[in-house]
């Protein structure tokens, strides 16, 4: 049997080992909130990196990038972008092909490089109108890395609402970036 003594010593022991349970339970349910939230980003860079290679997989079919003459598109004159002998301005097979294969929510552009901005000259993604946004220019963070000629991936405002994007650029046979790729899901 135990003593007073004792007794005194173990109601201790049981309450700090009371807290210490709780405590891991807070903890464990906390790192599971986290795994919840990095499986669902995860989930969300797998849908943008399938969407990505198909994209960039159908437009390398057809052949190598390269940009020509100029044309109005959206109401502002922009290099034409071709792919092999494919036009790629106001051609939205391609997107539009992407977009379905991707389900819903998906948003496919093909941007070329005018001066120092870069236009849609083939999406998906609409103006509030519903027409095409064709010809409006890239107004997010990933325009400074596609300059640079590196990939850009997050979260984006593209024309009002919010994505979950990834934008990889477009080079032509000497290196040089003459647009981007974009794919993206609204969140």
């Amino acid at each position: 049997m135990l003593r007073t003594r004792e007794l005194i010593a173990v109601r201790p022991v049981r309450v700090v080992a009371k807290k210490a349970l709780v405590v891991l339970v807070i903890a464990i349910g906390c790192i599971g909130s986290l795994t919840l939230m990095a499986s669902a980003a995860n989930a969300q860079d797998v849908r943008t990196a399938a969407s990505m290679t198909a994209l960039k997989e159908k437009t390398a079919k057809l052949g190598a990038p390269r940009i020509e003459e100029t044309n109005d598109i959206g109401g502002k004159s922009v290099p034409v972008l071709y792919f092999g002998s494919t036009k790629m301005n106001n051609n939205f097979t391609l997107v539009d092909e992407v977009a379905k294969e991707s389900g819903p929510g998906m948003a496919v552009t093909l941007f070329v490089k005018a001066g120092d901005k870069l236009a849609r000259v083939a999406t998906t993604v609409v103006l509030p109108d519903g027409r095409r946004a064709v010809g409006s220019v890239m107004m997010s963070p990933a325009l400074d890395s596609i300059k640079a000629g590196y990939p850009y991936f997050g979260e984006v405002d593209v024309l009002g609402a919010a994505y979950m994007t990834r934008y990889e650029p477009i080079k032509d046979a000497s290196g040089e970036t003459i647009g981007a790729y974009f794919v993206g899901y609204k969140k």
